[in-house]
C-alpha cells in the first residue's frame, strides 16, 4: 500500500489512517475544541487532576491555564467569623480554593493581626481590610476579623516578583546585589512596588523601612505601602521569622503592559466632597479599568470616627469612579506613597519633587490602581 501522503496517482484502497491525514487533524482539532469548551468550566484544581488522562487532554489543560491569566481573591470579614479555634480568612480559604480558576504563582494575603500575634504593644489598634470586587461595595471592616488573599497567576509580558530584607543591626544598607536580584534595580521595566514594614512596633523599625525604600525611591516608579504589625510566610525563610526580627517586604511589578497610578488623601480630605476629589485626581490617569486592581493603603486614625462617625467614606468614593475595580488594602501604622498619576507610556504626568521625607505619612490614605495590561 502507498504510504499515506506519498506521491503518484489514486487507486489504492486507504482505510488506515494518521496524524497527516487531513481527515484524522480535522476530528481531532474538533475533539480538542469540544474537549477546551468543557474544561473551561472545571477550576485550576481539577484541571490538573484530569490533566493525566491522555496527551490531548493534556494539551488542551495547557492551553486552558494560560487563558486564566486574570488576577482573582478571596475575602473575608466579620460575617465569616464565628471560630475561635481559627481566623475566618483560613476557613474561607480552605473553603474556596477548590474552585478557584487560576495556577496561582504569587499570592499576597493579608488579615487582622490580632488574631495571629500577642504583643501588648501592638493592641488597641484597628486591623481593617477594604475588600470587594465588581459586584459587591468594598466595605471598609473596622471591627472584627478580615482579611483578603490575592492570586497572581503567570501572566505573560509581567513579572511579579516577592521581595524580604531583614534588618541586621550589623548592616546599616542593603548590597545591590540584592536589590537587582528582586528587580528593584537595573531593571528598565520597573513599574510599581508594594512595600511593607513589618513589626512597626519595635525599634529601629521605621528607619530601616525608610532605608530600604530610599533606594527606588528616586526612580520613575509608583510607590505605595505601609506599615504592618508582623510578617507571615509560607516561602520566604527555611525557618520560623525570630518575633523580635523587623523588616521590609513586599512585590515589584515588572512589564512594559503594567499601567499604574496613586493619589495621596492628606489630613484636608475629611468629608466626601474632598475625598471624591482625590478619586477625580485618580480617575484622571485614564487607567483602564479592566484587569485592575486597587489599593487602599489608610492610617488607623482615619475611618469611621476621622469622618465624624461616618462609615465606609473612601471605599464608597472608590467605588464610584471605579465600580468594576475590586479594592483591598488595610489601615496600618504609617502610610508610604505620594500623588503619582501616570500615563500609558509611563511618563509623570504630575508629581512634584519627591524627596524621602515626602513618601512617609500619618494621618493619610494612600489609593493606587495597578492594571494589568488587557486581557486576551
Amino acid at each position: 500500500m502507498e504510504p499515506v501522503g506519498g506521491g503518484g496517482g489514486g487507486g489504492g484502497d486507504r482505510r488506515g489512517s494518521s496524524p497527516a491525514d487531513p481527515r484524522s487533524t480535522f476530528v481531532l482539532s474538533n475533539l480538542a475544541e469540544v474537549v477546551e469548551r468543557v474544561l473551561t468550566f472545571l477550576p485550576a484544581k481539577a484541571l490538573l487532576r484530569v490533566a493525566g488522562v491522555c496527551r490531548l487532554w493534556r494539551e488542551c489543560v495547557r492551553r486552558v491555564l494560560r487563558t486564566h491569566r486574570s488576577v482573582t481573591w478571596i475575602s473575608a470579614g466579620p460575617a465569616d467569623a464565628g471560630h475561635l479555634e481559627e481566623h475566618c480568612l483560613v476557613r474561607v480559604v480552605a473553603e474556596k480554593l477548590e474552585n478557584v480558576h487560576v495556577l496561582p504563582r504569587t499570592v499576597l494575603y493579608m488579615a487582622d493581626s490580632e488574631t495571629f500575634i500577642s504583643l501588648e504593644e501592638c493592641r488597641g489598634h484597628k486591623r481593617v481590610t477594604p475588600m470587594g470586587s465588581s459586584s459587591n461595595r468594598p466595605q471598609e471592616i473596622e471591627i472584627g476579623e478580615s482579611g483578603f488573599a490575592l492570586l497572581f497567576p503567570q501572566i505573560e509580558g509581567i513579572k511579579i516578583k516577592p521581595f524580604h530584607f531583614i534588618k541586621d543591626p550589623k548592616k546599616l544598607t542593603l548590597e545591590r546585589h540584592q536589590l537587582t536580584e528582586v528587580g528593584l534595580l537595573d531593571n528598565p521595566e520597573l513599574r510599581v512596588v508594594l512595600v511593607f514594614g513589618y513589626n512597626c512596633c519595635k525599634v529601629g523599625a521605621s528607619n530601616y523601612l525608610q532605608r530600604v525604600v530610599s533606594t527606588f525611591s528616586d526612580m520613575n516608579v509608583v510607590l505605595a505601602g505601609g506599615q504592618v504589625d508582623n510578617l507571615a510566610s509560607l516561602t520566604s525563610e527555611k525557618n520560623p521569622l525570630d518575633i523580635d526580627a523587623t523588616g521590609v517586604v513586599g512585590l515589584s511589578f515588572s512589564g512594559h503592559r503594567i499601567q499604574s497610578a496613586t493619589v495621596l488623601l492628606n489630613e484636608d480630605v475629611n468629608d466626601e466632597k474632598t475625598a471624591e476629589a482625590a478619586m477625580q485626581r485618580l480617575k484622571a490617569a485614564n487607567i483602564p479599568e479592566q484587569n485592575t486592581i486597587g489599593f487602599m493603603f489608610a492610617c488607623v486614625g482615619r475611618g469611621f470616627q476621622y469622618y465624624r462617625a461616618k462609615g465606609n467614606v473612601e471605599a464608597d468614593a472608590f467605588r464610584k469612579f471605579f465600580p468594576s475595580v475590586p479594592l483591598f488594602g488595610f489601615f496600618g501604622n504609617g502610610e508610604i506613597g505620594c500623588d503619582r498619576i501616570v500615563t500609558g507610556n509611563f511618563i509623570l504626568k504630575k508629581c512634584n519633587e519627591v524627596k524621602d521625607d515626602d513618601l512617609f505619612h500619618s494621618y493619610t490614605t494612600i489609593m493606587a490602581l495597578i492594571h494589568l495590561g488587557s486581557s486576551k
